[in-house]
C-alpha cells in the first residue's frame, strides 16, 4: 500500500471537512445573527466550540457512511476512488459557496462516493443509498417544514398574552441556547461523515480493522477542521439563510433552530441517518415563516435552493467521476 496515497486521501478528507465547516456555518448561526441575538464573531466562536463537542457524541453516522453506501474498495485503486469522491464534494462545495447557495455538503459527499465508485467499477449498496440517504433527503425537509410550522404556532398560542417587547427580548436570549443546540447537532452529524471516509481509507491501507472503534485522533482531527472551517465563516450563504428567505424575528429564529436541532438529534441517535443540516434548517425557516403568512416566505428564493438540493448529488457524482478518470492513469 502506498503510504503517500493514504496521507493524501486523509488530508483531502480533512480539507473537505474544513470546506464543510465554512460552507455550513450558516446552518447554526444565521438565524441568531439576523435577529441580532448574537454578534457574528461571538456566534461563530460558539458554533465552532459546539461543533467540536458534537463530534465526540456518537459514531453511528460515521459507520453508516463507511459501511452502508459503497463497498470498501481495495489497494491503491480504492484510494483513487476515495480521493475522487472527496474531490467531487469539494468542488461542488466551492461552486455553491461562491453563488451563496445553501446546498448540502453531506449530499455532495454522498454523490461523490457513488460517482467515484461507479466510475471505478466498485459496488454501490443501493439499498443503503436509498434508505440512508435518498429517503432522509426527502423526508427530513418535510419534517422540518411541518414541525417548524407547528412549533411556531404553539409558541404564538402560549405567548399570545405576553408583552411584545419582553417576549422579543426573552426569545433573543433563548436563541443563544437554540443556536448552540443546532451547532452541537451539526458537529454530531457532519464531523462523523468525514470520519467515515477516513475510516474507509485506514481499512483500505490495512491500518485499522473494519469493526474497530474510530480512533480518537480521527475524531479530533475531523472535529478540529470542522470547527476551524466554521469559525472562518460562510458569509455568502449566511445572508441567504438569514434574510433572503424571510425576515426573521427572535421567536421565529428560536423556533427554527429548536426544530432543526431536534431533527438532527433524532436522525443521529434513532435512525443513524446522515441527514443534511442545510436541508433541515432551511425547511424549518420556511415552516416558521409561513405562520406569519404564506406570502412572507420568498418562495422564489426557496425554489432555487430546493433546485440546488436535487442537483447536488448527481453534480458531485459527475465531478467525482471526472476526477477518477483524471487520476487513475497514474495508478493504472
Amino acid at each position: 500500500m502506498d503510504t503517500v496515497a493514504l496521507v493524501v486521501v486523509v488530508l483531502t478528507a480533512l480539507f473537505f471537512t474544513y470546506t464543510n465547516g465554512f460552507h455550513d456555518s450558516a446552518n447554526a448561526i444565521a438565524t441568531s445573527i439576523s435577529t441580532r441575538a448574537l454578534t457574528p464573531r461571538v456566534a461563530l466562536g460558539m458554533a465552532a466550540v459546539m461543533n467540536l463537542a458534537g463530534a465526540f457524541l456518537g459514531s453511528s453516522v460515521a459507520h453508516t457512511v463507511s459501511e452502508d453506501l459503497i463497498a470498501t474498495p481495495t489497494g491503491d485503486h480504492g484510494m483513487v476512488i476515495l480521493f475522487a469522491a472527496l474531490a467531487g464534494a469539494i468542488v461542488w462545495n466551492m461552486i455553491t459557496w461562491y453563488f451563496g447557495l445553501p446546498s448540502s455538503s453531506s449530499h455532495a459527499l454522498f454523490g461523490g462516493l457513488v460517482g467515484a465508485a461507479l466510475a471505478g467499477s466498485s459496488a454501490v449498496y443501493w439499498d443503503g443509498v436509498l434508505t440512508k440517504v435518498v429517503l432522509p433527503m426527502f423526508l427530513s425537509p418535510l419534517v422540518g417544514l411541518l414541525l417548524g410550522y407547528l412549533v411556531m404556532v404553539a409558541l404564538l398560542w402560549i405567548f399570545r398574552r405576553a408583552h411584545p417587547g419582553r417576549a422579543q427580548h426573552g426569545f433573543r436570549v433563548a436563541q443563544t441556547v437554540s443556536a448552540a443546540a443546532m451547532a452541537l447537532g451539526h458537529g454530531l452529524q457532519d464531523a462523523q461523515k468525514t470520519m467515515g471516509v477516513v475510516v474507509m481509507a485506514l481499512v483500505i491501507a490495512d491500518v485499522e480493522d473494519a469493526d474497530a472503534p474510530i480512533p480518537v485522533w480521527v475524531k479530533l482531527a475531523c472535529a478540529t477542521m470542522l470547527s476551524l472551517g466554521t469559525y472562518a465563516g460562510g458569509w455568502r450563504i449566511m445572508r441567504t439563510l438569514g434574510r433572503r428567505i424571510i425576515e426573521l424575528d427572535p421567536p421565529r429564529g428560536f423556533a427554527a433552530e429548536t426544530t432543526a436541532a431536534s431533527v438532527l438529534y433524532t436522525a443521529s441517535y434513532v435512525v443513524s441517518a446522515p441527514v443534511s443540516t442545510t436541508h433541515v434548517i432551511t425547511s424549518a425557516i420556511m415552516g416558521v415563516g409561513a405562520t406569519r403568512r404564506l406570502s412572507a416566505v420568498r418562495w422564489g428564493v426557496a425554489q432555487s435552493i430546493i433546485g440546488g438540493w436535487f442537483i447536488t448529488m448527481p453534480a458531485a457524482a459527475g465531478v467525482a467521476a471526472l476526477a477518477y478518470a483524471a487520476v487513475i492513469p497514474f495508478y493504472g
